[in-house]
């Protein structure tokens, strides 16, 4: 007769077995589903606007239309690529999709999933990491719907009447930096990457400071080019450890 709670080597080893099946039916899961989300979501989004161009007689021409794409595409296509690179190796596939539905990823769910994975000790990258960045992610959505509805729903109006105009415009310029500079150290904390930290710092500045105002064009590709450059140096710079392959012991 065993203990209570005690797992015996067998168990032990059941488990060990059935966990990457589990965490490859997790991923094929959350993969199928979070296509048809994305889908599904595109889809009723720009239901809205295809009616009013094609149904209300508004006058929008298929030219005007995709001189306005054009315009939105070469501000914003490099922020489409940057942003899911940036942002997939800290949330994993699960959590990009439940990202990219809920929106405020950089100020509100990287940070929660941040905190959490370094609240449990997960590394960003796995198994473990993902999942804690779903619950995190999961959390956040609760908090900030509940929220709004509590200070937007029903105390707005009377809250913005008594806030003084002054304090509000103090929050609109500093928040977003707060959030930001607490997202960053988080990061700088959790992955405990020296030389990454280092390169990122110094090509930021480097950019921010010396090429942009030498170059004021590239002023809306300088987080691009700060991301891409600080990829390419940490590559090469990076801590190289010898590879040991897993034993079954070990793994």
């Amino acid at each position: 007769m065993t203990a209570p709670f005690t797992t015996t080597p067998s168990s032990a080893a059941s488990a060990t077995a059935a966990s990457p099946g589990s965490m490859a039916e997790f991923d094929a899961t959350t993969s199928r589903w979070g296509r048809l989300t994305m889908l599904a979501g595109l889809v009723f989004s720009l239901a809205g606007p295809l009616y009013l161009v094609f149904f209300a007689d508004l006058g929008v021409t298929a030219t005007a239309l995709f001189t306005a794409f054009a315009a939105v595409a070469g501000t914003f296509f490099v922020i489409w690529i940057i942003e899911p690179i940036t942002y997939f190796p800290i949330l994993g596939p699960a959590s990009m999709y439940q990202a990219f539905m809920i929106g405020n990823i950089s100020n509100k769910l990287l940070p929660s999933a941040l905190i959490a994975q370094a609240r449990i000790g997960a590394k960003p990258g796995t198994h473990r990491g993902g999942l804690a960045a779903v619950m995190a992610i999961c959390g956040a959505a609760f908090v900030h719907l509940l929220s709004l509805l509590v200070f937007v729903g029903i105390l707005g109006t009377w809250l913005i009447s008594v806030i003084p105009e002054s304090v509000t415009d103090v929050v609109r310029v500093y928040v977003l930096p707060a959030v930001l500079g607490a997202v960053i150290i988080q990061a700088i904390v959790s992955l405990k990457q020296v030389r990454a930290t280092a390169v990122a710092a110094i090509v930021a500045a480097l950019v921010q400071f010396v090429l942009v105002p030498l170059v004021p064009a590239l002023g809306m590709a300088a987080t691009a080019i700060s991301v891409i450059v600080t990829l390419v140096i940490g590559w090469y710079v990076r801590k190289r450890e010898p590879f040991e392959p897993a034993t079954p012991e070990s793994a």
